[in-house]
């Protein structure tokens, strides 16, 4: 059992027990004859709850993030001064990643509205949203507004919280990934898109190879009245279709794009036994061609045969085709899910001994373990950096900058997959109307998904591996 269903696990146990004791509590008012009161608590609890209560976050609001960073990065002499950053001989140009600490304390709102700070220049504003609640240090990412930071024009300012303590910046320099040729790992068709679709649409040569169709999870095909295997493969086919036609959005032929067809959330069953072949869950399928038929290259797995050995020869071949300087795929340690995690396992067993061998490996996090709205705040905000309570080695942080004609690209390359079009249950729905309403979230103009408000944003995060 992974981590984040360990955490899920007792977060669910944890949620029965305070639904039980409540119940109690009403049926004992219910003996006292006030039979009316649990009526009228039990709605009024439950907006509370999805208004205040749903977020999945398995960790205290009140913690530290947990960075450590190298002294090498870190600037000295920085200071907060009437909310005016100061850096005193700051030299940069322009495309670092720029990384500030900071101590937050929010207020009674802070507990009803999501806190976050308010980063502003001439150029424009930013704000960053972090856990309501929150009583810790934080990371904000100041990318991009390095010019505004150097002449000391960047100011900053608490929404329903107040920054305290002494700030602390690093800044990391590293050579442009855009400026060389780049290939993307995607566990699922929408993955690239997801995580780096700003990075392989400004490359100056970008691969796109997804490994798995996708097709599991199908129940928006079986209501239009497919069986549940027709549906499974309908959506298995259209994302395969999704994976090669859509990065031409960004100026990626097909003919430099890969689906590799194997199976959704199969991946593991693959890695435990290599040589073995593993069917779909849900389409009855055993044979991977009906998804990769509409590739240009050939490759060592056309035989159809679902199994790690076939995964690993087909990334040896593209990568020995493409010859990547920069190779992007999920980080091991911040994203859970787990095709995501056999995605890089299969990367580094697929470069072993191989004769090519990249200069960057950039990690991205589509999911993570501790906090299922991570990036926090609205469509078009900065990047937070993510909430990381342990002292574990991520590497340094990478991050590019995208205008916002470019985020509106890639929020329409998002629009295209049809995995991010149905609409999102009833339920859900509501719950997001609660909060919109009594806890000022903003939908994303840009979908219903939620991945439309998470990954639309003015940068995009990676981390260098070793």
């Amino acid at each position: 059992m992974s981590r984040k269903q360990q955490l899920l696990k007792r977060h669910r146990r944890n949620k029965r027990i305070g639904l039980l004791a409540a119940l109690a509590a009403l049926l004992l008012l219910a003996l006292f004859s006030w039979w009316w009161l649990p009526l009228l608590l039990l709605p009024l609890l439950w907006v509370a709850h999805e208004a205040w209560f749903a977020d999945h976050l398995f960790y205290a609001p009140t913690d530290d993030y947990a960075y450590r960073f190298a002294q090498t990065d870190e600037v000295p002499g920085v200071s907060l001064a009437a909310g005016r950053l100061v850096v005193p001989g700051l030299q940069v140009q322009g495309d670092e990643t720029l990384v500030l600490q900071v101590g937050l304390r929010c207020g009674w709102l802070g507990r009803l509205l999501d806190p976050g700070v308010r980063v502003s220049c001439a150029e424009g504003d930013d704000l960053q949203v972090f856990e309501r609640g929150v009583r810790g240090l934080r990371y904000l990412n100041l990318s991009g507004m390095g010019p505004a930071l150097a002449e000391g024009r960047l100011t900053l300012a608490g929404r329903y919280c107040r920054l305290v303590g002494q700030p602390r910046l690093w800044l990391f320099r590293q050579a442009d990934p855009r400026r060389q040729r780049v290939m993307v790992i995607a566990p699922h068709a929408d993955d690239a898109e997801l995580a780096a679709y700003g990075l392989y649409r400004q490359a100056d040569e970008a691969w796109i190879v997804t490994l798995t169709a996708g097709e599991i999870e199908a129940e928006h095909y079986q209501r239009m009245g497919l069986e549940r295997a027709e549906a499974a493969r309908l959506k298995g086919r259209l994302r395969a279709w999704d994976s090669l036609a859509v990065p031409l959005w960004a100026g990626v032929p097909q003919a430099r794009c890969a689906q590799l067809g194997y199976f959704c959330l199969q991946l593991p069953a693959m890695r435990a036994a290599p040589d073995q072949p593993v069917g779909s869950r849900e389409a009855e399928l055993s044979d991977t061609r009906p998804f990769r038929q509409l590739n240009s290259l050939a490759l060592p797995g056309d035989d159809g045969v679902p199994s790690w050995n076939n995964l690993l020869a087909d990334l040896r071949a593209l990568l020995l085709k493409a010859r990547p300087e920069v190779v992007v795929m999920p980080h091991p340690a911040l994203d859970p899910h787990p095709d995501h995690v056999c995605a890089e396992q299969a990367v580094r067993e697929a470069l072993q001994g191989l004769e090519w061998q990249p200069t960057l490996l950039l990690g991205y996090a589509n999911h993570l373990h501790d906090n299922d709205r991570w990036p926090m705040g609205d469509s078009g905000a900065g990047v937070a950096l993510p909430p990381v309570m342990d002292d574990q080695a991520l590497g340094r942080p990478c991050c590019l900058s995208l205008d916002t004609a470019l985020q509106y690209d890639k929020a329409m390359a998002l629009g295209m997959m049809h995995d991010l079009q149905p609409r999102p249950p009833f339920k859900r729905r509501l719950r997001r109307l609660i909060q919109r309403c009594l806890a000022g979230r903003r939908p994303s103009p840009f979908g219903e998904n939620e991945f439309f408000r998470k990954a639309v944003r003015r940068h995009e995060l990676f981390w260098i591996l070793k």
